[in-house]
């Protein structure tokens, strides 16, 4: 008898490997050097980011726009990125995250670019960054902040990319979803550490891992639960295990009015 075994496809595995090849396809179009010479045009606030996940009022949400994710497909068919960002704005986020990845987020620098002209708050380029030509276009297109997943990168290449975002005076948010990989981010200096509940290469959600390295950040350390984050209540219980932040995009930019889904997640309504 043969036995036949299935392997559940490696989503982040499909998703970095397109990205490398999308960023090679830019490069080929600009090059990283004429890229630099427009990114010396833009200083971004990476203390204000910093700041905005430690003082700015409490619960602080850094409030996402995206127009479609891999686990529930399109989120919004109205999608306007720029004015969901005043939504949320109005709404009391403490800064925003701008998903730019196209094929499973169908996100674009513009999006990051058009919520830039209207709003003021820290903005964080939430794509899937491997190369510091990536770090290159988030600074031209007005973010004050990058994420870097730990799952999606070596040991060199994190370290790298933390030292070019600090070079171009960006915040970085560095995305672990376990114990492992935690160590690594600290191992690299990782100062905001984002915990995702969710499986990048399955999205499968485990709703206690972030109770579970809650305990494990270090003092210093900015910690930001993302995924899985319903409700007020949710938001109280992890503050009160250590987290200083919130990364919520689902749960706001399916509802009608974001930015009043946003009030009514803080408690402000």
């Amino acid at each position: 008898m043969t036995t036949i075994t299935t392997t559940a496809p490696d989503l982040l595995a499909a998703i970095v490997a397109g990205t490398r090849r999308s960023v090679s396809v830019r490069r080929e179009r600009l090059s990283e050097a004429a890229l630099e010479r427009r990114a010396a045009d833009r200083q971004p606030n990476s203390d204000g980011f910093a700041r905005a996940l430690r003082q700015s009022e409490s619960p602080r949400v850094i409030a996402e726009c995206k127009r479609r994710s891999p686990s529930r497909g399109i989120l919004r068919t109205d999608y306007r990125p720029a004015d969901h960002a005043r939504a949320y704005a109005d709404g009391g986020a403490a800064a925003l995250s701008i998903l730019t990845e196209p094929t499973f987020f169908d996100g674009t620098l513009e999006h990051l670019m058009a919520v830039r002209a209207v709003v003021d708050l820290p903005l964080l380029r939430k794509d899937f960054i491997v190369s510091r030509y990536q770090i290159l276009e988030a600074v031209t297109a007005g973010a004050d902040a990058i994420l870097l997943i730990v799952a999606a990168l070596t040991d060199v290449e994190l370290g790298e990319l933390l030292t070019e975002a600090r070079v171009a005076n960006l915040a970085v948010l560095v995305e672990v979803h376990d114990e492992v990989e935690l160590q690594r981010a600290l191992d690299k200096g990782a100062a905001i550490v984002g915990v995702n509940s969710r499986n990048l290469r399955t999205l499968e959600v485990d709703r206690e891992i972030h109770l579970t390295l809650a305990a494990k950040l270090p003092r210093g350390v900015v910690g930001v639960a993302e995924s899985g984050l319903r409700t007020k209540a949710d938001l109280d219980r992890l503050e009160s295990a250590g987290y200083s932040a919130f990364l919520v995009g689902e749960r706001l930019i399916a509802e009608s009015d974001p930015g009043l889904a946003l009030r009514r997640l803080r408690g402000t309504t």
